[in-house]
């Protein structure tokens, strides 16, 4: 016969369990996503570059922009028609199309004048080509 040993501990209301569980997680709570920087991002590598896939849903194409400064890759979008028109009450808001502005950095082997971005259900690709390498071919000397 196996002997079981109960320890009593003070039992918590419903109300407090739910309280410290989202404390313990933030994200759930919402912290998480009141950034203007946490909208997320998916950067995977190819063989002629990279794709940076920005997961944006709800914006249209013209509210965002892509622009370049040296070798700072700044991605922002701004709702420009944030008035919706419903018939009755709102009761109630969870979603919200709010504005965001990330920022990468480029390295030096990025084409960047190839820079293509294009806005697909929902997510911004920005195709990052790399440079070709030169490689300079063997060369005879001559000797004098």
């Amino acid at each position: 016969m196996t002997q079981i040993k109960f320890i009593n501990k003070p039992t918590k209301s419903f109300n407090s369990f739910v309280d410290d569980f989202f404390t313990v997680m933030p994200s759930l709570s919402g912290e998480l996503f009141n950034s203007k920087e946490s909208i997320p991002v998916n950067i995977r590598e190819e063989e002629h570059g990279y794709i940076l896939d920005v997961f944006a849903p709800g914006f249209e194409k013209d509210d965002f922009t892509v622009s370049l400064d040296k070798n700072l890759l700044t991605v922002s979008a701004e709702k420009k028609n944030n008035q919706e028109n419903q018939q009755g009450r709102q009761i109630r808001k969870e979603f919200r199309l709010e504005s965001f502005k990330r920022s990468f950095t480029v390295d030096e082997k990025i084409e960047s004048s190839n820079i293509v971005a294009k806005y697909l259900n929902g997510v911004l690709s920005l195709n990052l080509p790399m440079k070709e390498e030169v490689k300079e071919e063997a060369k005879q000397i001559s000797i004098l």
